[in-house]
C-alpha cells in the first residue's frame, strides 16, 4: 500500500510540472505572438486557461498530501494530544465528505452534463467535459489521501503540519 501511495505520489507531482511547464510555454508564446507577430494566438490563452483550472486543483491536493496547504494551527495546537488527534480525525473525515459528495459525486454530474450536451470550448474545439473531469479526479485523490491520513492516525502517528519556517 505504501508504495502505491508514494507512486501516486510521484505521479502527481510530475503531473503539476508537466502543467506548469506546458502554462509556461503556452503564456510565453501567446506573449510573443501578440507583441512580436502582432497576431495573437487564441488558442494559446484558452488552453492556459484550462491548464490553470487543472494546475490549482491537482495543486490543491498536492498541497494537501503534504500538509502546506493554508491552515489555522492556533487553536489546534493548543489541544491536549487526545483532542488534538480527535479534532484532526474529525477534520479528515469532513474532508472526505465534502470530496466525495461535491467534488467526485457533483464533478461526475458536471461532466456527464456537459458530455451529454456536447459543450465544445471556442478556441480549442475540445468537450468540455475533458476540463471539468479534474473536479472528480482532485476529489477522488482527496479521499485516497484523507484515508491515509487517517490510517495513519489510527496506527499512533501525528499529522505534522508544515509552518512557514519548514516550507
Amino acid at each position: 500500500m505504501n508504495s502505491v501511495i508514494k507512486y501516486l505520489d510521484k505521479t502527481l507531482a510530475a503531473a503539476l510540472m508537466l502543467v506548469m511547464a506546458s502554462i509556461l510555454l503556452c503564456v510565453s508564446w501567446q506573449v510573443i505572438s501578440r507583441y512580436m507577430l502582432k497576431d495573437p494566438s487564441s488558442v494559446t490563452e484558452e488552453l492556459a486557461r484550462f491548464l490553470l483550472i487543472w494546475v490549482g486543483m491537482l495543486g490543491a491536493v498536492y498541497a494537501y498530501r503534504t500538509n502546506s496547504h493554508l491552515g489555522l494551527n492556533l487553536v489546534l495546537d493548543k489541544m491536549s494530544p487526545v483532542y488534538k488527534r480527535m479534532t484532526q480525525v474529525l477534520i479528515q473525515l469532513l474532508v472526505i465528505v465534502f470530496s466525495a459528495l461535491v467534488l467526485v459525486f457533483g464533478g461526475y454530474e458536471l461532466v456527464d452534463l456537459t458530455l451529454e450536451l456536447k459543450q465544445i470550448s471556442a478556441a480549442l474545439s475540445i468537450n468540455m467535459g475533458i476540463v471539468y473531469a479534474v473536479l472528480p479526479i482532485s476529489g477522488i485523490l482527496l479521499i485516497i489521501y484523507s484515508l491515509v491520513n487517517l490510517s495513519n492516525l489510527f496506527s499512533g502517528k501525528v499529522l505534522e503540519t508544515t509552518t512557514q519556517e519548514s516550507v
